[in-house]
């Protein structure tokens, strides 16, 4: 994963292939594929029998509350000379941004009035400060965070050990077939119907709106007999479901692409350095603080580093960490803190505003 993702910087810094026009397209269209069949596929292999609300909902608030206390702080560190209002409306916008994501993200900068040019500004130093922090959660995410917090109390998915090839029956070979194709069939008709009503909504809400269909019908069909009893033979044979293995080379290409989509060149570098100290403050800054209320919590590691990705980067990202740290049930435990913060985002967003600019 780390090597596809270092691959996919190198290429979109350090060659011209993909300024194309049909070259670009073609990568966006790849990385808005990968997800929605990403997520289906793992999902379908999870269990919810080990999977705690209260465990999500302090995970959430911990995480929650560490980005809203260093979005304030970070408000009076680094306004500089920029007016209290104009400020305010940065700070609000970072709410949205790192609580709900990119659809908050354009609804708090119109209800806040951002000019386009701070709104510029803004997307770009976010760009550059989330592409730093994956960087940073791909590369040392998994050590420090086990390192800092407690190690997960479930049991982690391990692979089977090499037994002595056997050979395969016919009944094996129609099994093995079944394992992968009805999955895949399932995956493919979530994906369909999560599109098609999505298409339906407005802009604002077509994101999360899909993410939330996938999750739940891949949940869903989790609980089909004939999705149980793969589930079942998988476990009894101490590996991975071939579902599981399919969507984690769908979270490999969304890596490469996402990594390739980040060309520095074309980024505005000259604007307001205040905002890019701001957003580097908050991203980082929060992170730390969340590591403390984990500790106080009693949170373990793999959670609380879910949790900061599903908050900062979005809910598309938490399979890949899921694959990272080679837990599958955390997929459910990460795109239900994203889609809670999709859900107050805009009002978190709208009222920090308003509280900084009254006080």
């Amino acid at each position: 994963m780390a090597v596809l993702y270092v691959v996919g910087l190198l290429v979109a810094n350090l060659t011209s292939w993909i300024s194309s026009g049909h070259l670009l397209t073609l990568n966006n269209t790849i990385g808005n594929i990968c997800i929605p069949l990403a997520i289906p596929l793992m999902l379908i292999s999870c269990s919810l029998s080990h999977w705690s609300t209260g465990k999500a909902l302090k995970c959430f608030l911990g995480g929650l509350l560490a980005i809203v206390i260093v979005i304030v702080v970070g408000f009076y560190l680094f306004r500089g000379q920029y007016e209290v209002r104009e400020f305010a409306q940065v700070s609000a916008v970072a709410v949205g941004i790192y609580t709900g994501g990119i659809p908050n993200m354009g609804a708090i900068a119109h209800g806040v009035g951002m000019d386009q040019e701070t709104y510029l500004y803004v997307t770009s130093y976010d760009l550059i400060v989330t592409g730093l922090y994956l960087v940073f959660v791909i590369f040392f995410g998994k050590p420090v965070f086990r390192k800092l917090l407690p190690s997960p109390t479930q049991e982690q998915p391990r692979l089977a050990q090499k037994n002595t090839p056997q050979p395969h029956t016919t009944m094996e070979t129609d099994k093995s077939t079944a394992e992968i194709a009805i999955p895949l069939l399932l995956t493919l008709a979530i994906a369909a119907i999560s599109y098609l009503v999505s298409t339906l909504l407005p802009d604002s809400l077509s994101t999360p709106i899909l993410i939330l269909i996938l999750t739940t019908l891949s949940i869903a069909a989790s609980f089909l007999p004939v999705v149980r009893k793969i589930n079942r033979r998988a476990d009894q044979e101490n590996r991975q479901t071939k579902s599981f293995t399919m969507g984690l080379y769908f979270v490999y290409l969304f890596c490469f692409t996402i990594a390739n989509a980040c060309d520095l060149r074309q980024m505005d570098l000259a604007g307001s350095l205040n905002i890019l100290w701001y957003i580097l403050f908050v991203i980082f800054g929060s992170l730390l603080l969340q590591i403390l209320f984990a500790r106080l919590l009693k949170l373990d590691g793999d959670s609380t580093l879910v949790t900061s990705v599903a908050l900062i980067n979005s809910p598309p990202f938490v399979p890949m960490v899921a694959a990272l740290l080679g837990n599958k049930d955390l997929i459910i435990l990460g795109i239900t803190i994203g889609l809670l913060g999709y859900m107050i985002g805009n009002y978190m967003g709208l009222g920090i505003f308003y509280l900084l600019i009254n006080i």
